[in-house]
């Protein structure tokens, strides 16, 4: 195996992307669909003609369970490189995913009752609830 397959040297973020994606087993509509962007978009991505926000990179590492580091580097917890057998049936992996989804939404969740949280209490310090 070539541990160096996705690294700087040899694979560019848009590589590295197209690489999780296919080992997530999602197509660019399925991906570009859970991100609430065009699959244009997506593909100038893999293409190395654009490059995401902040934001929708780190939901890119959520979705795909590679980490944010390995998506600019090559380097940390990532996917194996073409070739390799995976442990994981594509069953277990679908839901792996899912996962990392409801994950995602409970964050989001949680942060926003944070957010909410803090206004209230503004409120209440003012007087004005």
């Amino acid at each position: 195996m070539d541990d160096n397959w996705y690294s700087d040297e040899n694979a560019t973020f848009g590589d590295r992307l197209a690489g999780a994606r296919e080992a997530a087993g999602l197509s660019q509509k399925e991906l570009a669909k859970k991100l609430g962007i065009k699959v244009k978009t997506l593909a100038s991505w893999e293409n190395d003609i654009s490059e995401p926000r902040a934001n929708r990179l780190q939901m890119v590492s959520g979705l795909l369970s590679v980490s944010l580091r390995w998506l600019l580097t090559g380097e940390g917890e990532g996917v194996d490189p073409p070739g390799t057998e995976g442990t994981l049936s594509r069953d277990a992996k679908a839901l792996l995913l899912e996962l990392r989804e409801v994950q995602t939404d409970i964050t989001d969740a949680t942060k926003r009752m944070a957010r909410l949280e803090k206004g209230l209490r503004k409120m209440l310090e003012d007087g004005s609830a």
